[in-house]
């Protein structure tokens, strides 16, 4: 795969980092790992680091005046140069503060960057800014991790400080105590049950962000140990899903653009950065791990890149806290991973997992080069409703829809990509997908589409019902429960487009790597045992490539081989890389011989070697 890395200010440094990096770029094979010691992951790490905060230093010209970010700013003090453009910029963009935390995160990195390199002028007008602007808390575990880990550190930094000199009224010792009180209950609950906003492609980055500036400037050992394993842990779940950078399967938040070209999200820029396994996407999230002088372990480093071997990866994640029309606060997500070298599969299990923006299941196939393509598959019923937001917002339901699509445009559109159903169920097992809906007379939108990327080599419809497609070197069988029409989109992305209310989809993958054509992959699965019912409810029988037999009717438990499966035991992670039992907060990585164990009971790290 294509990789690419920037030093702006010196070419042999950028043709070096660039060695470096194609050697850590290697392809995830048991045998290309091997030729990778962690002397030469540690030298290409450090030179996509140094070429990340180059290319922020050197993003806006010393007499330009009329444009730059915090991260520009911060970039510029980490270098030490252009000391006359950091303070003007700093002067404008104090004038007009705004973001709330997203204001914060850049601002508080800044302050710790800059202060042994900015006046006391300039560090007095900053903190300053602490009693004059008043930022709001936001309303999402992403906010309050930004929110209350600026918190932290701002008052560390002038821990004596009366009410009035904060925006809030508070005290420094109140809002520090307030801010430490929150953070360690929200790791508390996340290495327990799991994330809210869990797997988010767009959303990754506000997560690693605040724990990797807990570890760089927080000077409580605790707090700066906590901040290390929290770090560690959100990786290592990114490492376990990633597929050369990008982050496959189920979603609690996405947006409609990155739901199809899955490489230009946050996520990849710190794939990039860690990895070293996809093409250059800089972003100021990663630039702050950046900063932070954090060091991914060897382990997550091997978990984040070889995929010689086919598996099976289980999580549990929470929906994020429900208010109303649930009788739990937090229902549970129960995904599934199956990655190839060729392709991953990874789905949850349907429902309202999370407002807006979920993406239930998905299919990803490898591309040398991501950049612009669709490299993916999936199905979906678009669902509008104000009962879905009033589980999740306080807003009244009268105007609550037109207040979502005020940010959310695409909410209310019969054609969207992205969001839960209460009508749709979806059941994995290894490399299949069975996905049911029934949808109540009278929905908004009552039908079941499925999109085929325009980055598909090939698509036909069979007369046996099946759809043949593939991608890469995934290829695709899809048998629709319901007829269907085609509709082709601008962007080239053909719709399955079907308007029955009973209705769903066999998926079927498989590596071409296991069949002399495409012709003999298509007979294949024309062969396998199929029986589908979509009266009175949805159902199907089917037996899969390797044989198994899966059963799954909606609202009933699905069984493979006869056997129910067991949601009631689902594991927080189960895996070969990564395991860990729901309550435990305690994560164990495993690759070959390698073991890290992070236990936030002990607030432990440990390393050991299996003979």
């Amino acid at each position: 795969m294509f990789r690419q890395i920037f030093d702006t200010n010196n070419p042999l440094k950028t043709a070096l980092a660039a060695l470096l990096l194609a050697l850590s770029a290697l392809p995830g094979t048991v045998s290309a790992q091997n030729l990778v010691s962690r002397a030469d992951q540690l030298d290409a790490y450090h030179a996509r680091r140094d070429s990340l905060i180059d290319f922020y230093a050197h993003n806006v010209k010393a007499d330009d005046l009329t444009r730059g970010g915090y991260i520009d700013i911060a970039s510029k003090l980490y270098r030490g140069i252009d000391m006359d453009w950091v303070e003007a910029r700093l002067d404008s963009l104090m004038q007009d503060p705004r973001g709330d935390m997203f204001w914060m995160y850049p601002f508080i990195t800044v302050t710790y960057v800059g202060r042994d390199k900015l006046s006391d002028t300039y560090k007095k007008k900053m903190r300053d800014m602490w009693r004059t602007y008043m930022p709001y808390r936001g309303d999402t575990e992403n906010h309050w991790a930004m929110y209350y880990t600026a918190m932290y550190l701002i008052t560390q930094m002038y821990p004596d400080e009366p009410g009035e000199a904060w925006f809030n009224g508070k005290s420094s010792r109140e809002n520090h105590e307030e801010a430490r009180e929150y953070l360690i209950e929200w790791m508390d609950i996340a290495t327990t049950i799991g994330q809210g906003e869990y797997d988010s492609p767009d959303y990754f980055g506000v997560f690693v962000l605040p724990m990797a500036q807990l570890y760089a400037w927080a000077e409580d050992p605790e707090m700066q140990r906590r901040g290390r394993m929290m770090l560690e842990w959100i990786l290592a779940d990114f490492a376990v899903e990633n597929l050369h950078g990008l982050y496959t399967g189920a979603h609690s938040r996405t947006y409609p653009p990155q739901v199809k070209e899955q490489w230009k999200v946050t996520s990849t820029s710190f794939a990039w950065l860690i990895f070293g396994n996809t093409p250059f996407y800089p972003t100021g999230y990663a630039a702050i791990l950046a900063y932070s002088g954090f060091e991914l372990p060897e382990i997550i480093y091997h978990i984040g890149t070889d995929r010689s071997q086919p598996y099976v990866h289980r999580e549990k994640k929470r929906t994020r806290h429900r208010i109303r029309y649930s009788d739990v606060k937090n229902a549970p997500v129960y995904k599934y991973t199956y990655m190839r070298p060729e392709y991953s599969i990874g789905s949850s299990q349907g429902g309202l997992l999370q407002p807006i923006q979920q993406h239930t299941w998905d299919i990803t196939w490898d591309v040398d080069d991501p950049r612009g393509k669709h490299n993916t598959f999936f199905t979906i019923h678009p669902y509008s409703s104000p009962t879905e937001l009033g589980m999740y917002f306080a807003e009244h339901l009268g105007m609550i829809t037109e207040l979502v699509v005020r940010s959310k445009t695409t909410y209310d559109s019969w054609d969207k990509w992205t969001g839960g159903s209460p009508y749709e169920q979806v059941f994995q097992h290894k490399d299949v997908v069975i996905s049911l809906t029934d949808i109540p007379e009278g929905q908004k939108f009552p039908h079941f589409d499925g999109l085929f990327s325009k980055d598909l080599s090939a698509r036909e419809d069979d007369a046996s019902g099946w759809i043949f497609a593939q991608g890469g070197d995934a290829m695709i069988a899809c048998y629709p429960l319901a007829p269907y029409e085609w509709m082709q989109e601008e962007d080239g992305t053909w719709r399955m487009h079907s308007k029955s209310l009973k209705n769903g989809a066999v998926v079927q993958v498989a590596p071409a790597s296991q069949f002399e054509s495409f012709e003999a992959f298509k007979k294949a699965v024309r062969a396998l045992p199929l029986q589908t019912k979509t009266s009175p409810k949805a159902q199907v029988s089917f037996t899969t490539l390797a044989g198994e037999k899966l059963q799954f009717a909606y609202d009933d438990t699905p069984t493979v081989n006869g056997t129910p499966v067991d949601y009631n035991n689902w594991p927080l992670f189960e895996g070969p890389f990564l395991n860990a039992e729901v309550g435990s907060r305690k994560l164990t990585m495993s690759y070959g011989q390698l073991r890290r164990v992070l236990d936030f009971n002990t607030l432990t790290i440990t390393d050991s070697v299996v003979e």
